[in-house]
C-alpha cells in the first residue's frame, strides 16, 4: 500500500516570494463568511462574482497587511483568523478585495498577526500585534494589540488593545482597552476601559471606564465611571459616576454620581448625589442629594437635600424664602439647638427637622 504523501508547509522565506501581498481576514467557525461563501483551510479559492469597482461586494475580502479597520473582523470567541496570499486587489475605505486568494494559515489572531509580521507588515499598524519596547520606546500597535513598553515609553494602542508601560509612560488605548501605568504615567483611554495608574499618575478614561490611580493621581472618567484615586487624589466623574477617594482626595461628581471620600477630603455632588465624607471633610451636594460627614464636617446641600453630619459639623442648606421670593440659606451646628450628631436632617421651612423613615418626622 503506497504510503500518503506529506506536505510540508512553506517556509516564511518561500512565503514572501510567493505572493505580492498578504491579507488578514476572519470567518465563521465553520469557514464560511457573508452569504454562506465557503472557504478553504488551505489553498486557493476564488470569487465567483468578480468585480473590480472599490465597493463592496464582488470580492474576497480583508485588511492589507493586516492594516485597516478592526469592524471587518469577527471578535467572536470562535472565530477563524486566516492570512492569506494574494496578486491583485482593489482598495476600499479601510479594506480591500480580491478576485482570488491563497489560505496559507488559520489559527487566531496571535499567530496571524505573528505570521503577517514575519511576512513583512508594519507592527504598529498590524491588527493583532504584540509589541515590547524598552526604556523610552514608542510603541503603536493596532487595534487587538498588546503593548508593553519600559520606562519613559510612549503606548498608543487601538480598540481592544492592552497597554502595560513603565513609570513616566505615556499610554492611549481605544475603546475596551486595558491601561496599567507606573509612577508618573498619563493614562488615556476609551469607552469602557480599564486604567490603573501608578504615583502621580494621570487618568483620563471615557464612558463606563474603570479608574484606580494610586497615591497623588488625577482621574476624570465619562459618564457611568468607576474611579478610585489614592491619598491626595483628585477625582472628577460624570454623571452616574461612583468616586471613591482617599484621605485628602478631591472628588467632584456629576448628577446621580455616589462620592465617598477619606478623611479631610472635599466632595462636590452634581443633582440627587450621595456624598459619603470622613472627619473634617467639605461636602457640597446639589438638589436633593444626600451628604453624610463626620466629625467636624461642612456638609452644604442644594434643595431638599438630607445632611448627616458628626460631632462639631456644620449642615448648610439652600431653600426659598416665599416672602422675600429670593433663595436663602440656613445653618445650623451640630451639637447645638438640638441638631444631633448622626441624624439626618432636612429643611422644613427655615428650620433644620430630623428625618425618619425617609420623611421629615
Amino acid at each position: 500500500m503506497p504510503r500518503k504523501k506529506t506536505v510540508k508547509p512553506p517556509t516564511i522565506e518561500e512565503l514572501k516570494t510567493r505572493h505580492k501581498a498578504y491579507m488578514l481576514r476572519t470567518c465563521n467557525a465553520d469557514m464560511t463568511s457573508h452569504g454562506g461563501f465557503q472557504w478553504p483551510t488551505f489553498g486557493t479559492v476564488e470569487c465567483p462574482d468578480w468585480k473590480p469597482k472599490a465597493e463592496c461586494g464582488n470580492g474576497l475580502h480583508g485588511l492589507l497587511w493586516g492594516a485597516g479597520s478592526a469592524n471587518y473582523l469577527s471578535w467572536d470567541p470562535d472565530a477563524k483568523w486566516m492570512v492569506v496570499g494574494i496578486d491583485e486587489w482593489v482598495d476600499i475605505d479601510g479594506k480591500i478585495k480580491a478576485p482570488r486568494a491563497d489560505v496559507v494559515h488559520v489559527g487566531d489572531k496571535a499567530s496571524c498577526a505573528a505570521l503577517l509580521i514575519s511576512l513583512g507588515a508594519d507592527p504598529a499598524t498590524c491588527i493583532g500585534s504584540t509589541l515590547t519596547g524598552g526604556d523610552g520606546s514608542t510603541l503603536t500597535g493596532g487595534d487587538g494589540s498588546t503593548l508593553t513598553g519600559g520606562y519613559g515609553s510612549t503606548l498608543t494602542g487601538g480598540y481592544g488593545s492592552t497597554l502595560t508601560g513603565g513609570d513616566g509612560s505615556t499610554l492611549t488605548g481605544g475603546d475596551d482597552s486595558t491601561l496599567t501605568g507606573g509612577n508618573r504615567s498619563t493614562l488615556t483611554g476609551g469607552n469602557r476601559s480599564t486604567l490603573t495608574g501608578g504615583y502621580d499618575s494621570t487618568l483620563t478614561g471615557g464612558d463606563d471606564s474603570t479608574l484606580t490611580g494610586g497615591d497623588g493621581s488625577t482621574l476624570t472618567g465619562g459618564y457611568g465611571s468607576t474611579l478610585t484615586g489614592g491619598y491626595g487624589s483628585t477625582l472628577t466623574g460624570g454623571d452616574g459616576s461612583t468616586l471613591t477617594g482617599g484621605d485628602g482626595s478631591t472628588l467632584t461628581g456629576g448628577d446621580d454620581s455616589t462620592l465617598t471620600g477619606g478623611n479631610r477630603s472635599t466632595l462636590t455632588g452634581g443633582n440627587r448625589s450621595t456624598l459619603t465624607g470622613g472627619n473634617r471633610s467639605t461636602l457640597t451636594g446639589g438638589y436633593d442629594s444626600t451628604l453624610t460627614g463626620g466629625d467636624g464636617s461642612t456638609l452644604t446641600g442644594g434643595y431638599d437635600s438630607t445632611l448627616t453630619g458628626g460631632y462639631g459639623s456644620t449642615l448648610i442648606c439652600q431653600y426659598w424664602d416665599e416672602k422675600r421670593e429670593q433663595w436663602r440659606i440656613r445653618m445650623a451646628e451640630v451639637g447645638e439647638d438640638g441638631v444631633l450628631a448622626g441624624v439626618a436632617y432636612r429643611l422644613s421651612g427655615d428650620k433644620f427637622v430630623p428625618v425618619k423613615d425617609g420623611a421629615t418626622a
